[in-house]
C-alpha cells in the first residue's frame, strides 16, 4: 500500500550535480517528515536531508552547504538537490517518510561520484 519511488540517480564526476526525487503513494504526505539517507559500502545508514510537515530542512554537516532537500505537496514528493558532489557521496541514498512509530523506506537509489 505504501510506496515511495525514488529516481534520478546514477554516474556523475566529482563537482558535478544530481537530483534525487522521490515520490510517494499510499500516505499522507503532508504529515510526514520527509528524508533522504544514504549507506556507502561497509557503512551504516546515515541521514543526509530531512524536511518535516512545517518545511523545517535539517541537514548532515558533510553536506551543508551543497545539498537542497525540498518536497513539492502537489506531488507527493520530496527532492535532493545534490551539488558540488564529491567521492565519497557515493553510496546507494534512501527515501524515508516518518511519522510518530511508522517508518516507511524506498528500495534505494545509487549515486556514484568518480573521476
Amino acid at each position: 500500500q505504501v510506496q515511495l519511488f525514488e529516481s534520478g540517480g546514477g554516474s556523475v564526476q566529482p563537482g558535478e550535480s544530481l537530483r534525487l526525487s522521490c515520490r510517494t503513494s499510499g500516505i499522507v504526505f503532508r504529515l510526514y517528515t520527509m528524508g533522504w539517507y544514504r549507506q556507502a559500502p561497509g557503512k551504516q545508514r546515515e541521514l543526509v536531508a530531512n524536511i518535516s510537515k512545517d518545511d523545517i530542512q535539517n541537514y548532515a554537516d558533510f553536506v551543508k552547504g551543497r545539498f537542497t532537500i525540498s518536497r513539492d505537496i502537489n506531488a507527493n514528493t520530496v527532492n535532493l538537490q545534490m551539488d558540488k558532489l564529491k567521492s565519497e557521496d557515493t553510496a546507494v541514498y534512501y527515501c524515508n517518510a516518518r511519522v510518530s512509530s511508522l517508518d516507511f523506506w524506498g528500495e534505494g537509489i545509487l549515486v556514484t561520484v568518480s573521476s
